[in-house]
């Protein structure tokens, strides 16, 4: 049977044969307007208690999926709630809580959302990360070149969707330094110490100071933190902060270092082009899909030494530190809250997720 539309009241239905299922379709230009009200499970498995970048993620989604008017159940693991939706953070660490929901309501969609470590390592190497990907009715990337991390046949079905974040009142940068910021929980992946580093090798009489905001997800980083604070009085290392107050340094600062061996596209990168804070970030697809291909602030992975001359640089070099302000500001509409909200709408819509399609479809 191929599929084709039937008119149903005011609504159009196709049958899907593959699902075996009459579904809701619209045309491109009503996509936005015809979402129903749907109850969905939002899977975030980081505590509520975290900090981290996909906590704020699951946070703010909630609030934008209810202010589209859905019902949001937001946990950790599936509690088994019926839903008509679900939208699941991690590919790898959420497994259980898509899989069980796959099992238990086959011919209901299911959205996964792909972070760094699902794209740059689990889905290579991960049967859960793997089996994920397949049971998934859409894959959200938050990047533009996350979906060719993907293997080729998962790319239809993969949509992307960037991260916003809100704007602070600026306050003064400090007097007396030229202070770059770095922020980010001190775990491997964020080569958390490259900045660092990179101070021992800027000349004396250089203002550069780095400040460092981010949990320590173990005893031997807090403790390298610790040393490199002794050895370098230029490197602060604060720990974590509440989300308000490292925004507000983040906002003051002259410069935010992403020095990540791999990242799905960084929160602090999106709160950075909404504050106009430029940036300087290795040359990774996470961060190149946020800043553009041609931007002029990056660095090789791993090259404190490349780093060390685009810091110094920004610090002396009135012009070039315009150049980086400018590529910034050109990118900042990509983190404005009413287009994740719309790309979310979207994403819902396109699955034409409705309770009454299926009732009035049977009837």
């Amino acid at each position: 049977m191929k599929l084709g539309c039937r008119r149903g009241r005011s609504r159009r239905f196709r049958f899907d044969e593959r699902r075996h299922e009459w579904r809701l379709c619209y045309s491109p230009n009503s996509l936005s307007s015809h979402v129903a009200r749907v109850r969905i499970s939002l899977i975030t498995p980081v505590p509520s208690r975290s900090r981290s970048g996909n906590r704020n993620t699951a946070a703010r989604w909630n609030t934008f999926l209810r202010e589209l008017g859905h019902k949001v159940v937001l946990e950790q693991r599936w509690s088994g709630v019926p839903v008509d939706l679900m939208i699941a953070l991690h590919a790898r660490r959420s497994h259980d809580s898509i899989r069980r929901f796959a099992e238990a309501f086959p011919e209901r969609p299911l959205v996964v959302v792909l972070t760094g470590t699902d794209l740059y390592r689990d889905i290579g190497n991960d049967a859960d990360a793997q089996a994920s990907l397949a049971i998934a009715t859409r894959l959200i990337v938050l990047h533009e070149l996350g979906a060719r991390a993907l293997p080729a046949p998962f790319r239809a079905k993969t949509r992307v969707i960037v991260q916003s974040a809100r704007a602070v009142r600026r306050p003064p940068p400090l007097a007396t330094s030229f202070e770059i910021i770095v922020s980010g929980h001190l775990r491997p992946e964020k080569d958390p110490f490259r900045a660092a580093t990179a101070l021992s090798l800027l000349p004396a009489q250089s203002r550069v100071r780095v400040t460092h905001i981010g949990g320590a997800l173990s005893d031997d980083m807090a403790d390298e933190a610790r040393m490199r604070m002794a050895r370098e009085p230029r490197y602060r290392w604060l720990g974590e902060l509440p989300h308000g107050a490292a925004l507000r340094m983040l906002a003051r600062s002259r410069l935010l270092v992403v020095s990540s061996i791999m990242e799905g596209g960084a929160n602090v990168v999106c709160e950075a082009l909404a504050n106009r804070v430029p940036v300087l970030a290795s040359r990774i697809d996470g961060n190149v899909g946020m800043l553009g291909p041609r931007y002029p602030g990056y660095f090789t992975v791993a090259d404190e030494r490349a780093l060390a001359r685009l810091m110094l640089r920004a610090e002396r070099d009135g012009a070039y530190y315009q150049t980086l302000v400018r590529a910034c500001a050109a990118r900042r509409g990509l983190v404005e809250a009413r287009r994740e909200r719309a790309g979310l709408r979207k994403v819902i819509a396109e699955l034409a997720v409705r309770r009454t399609a299926r009732v009035r479809a049977a009837a």
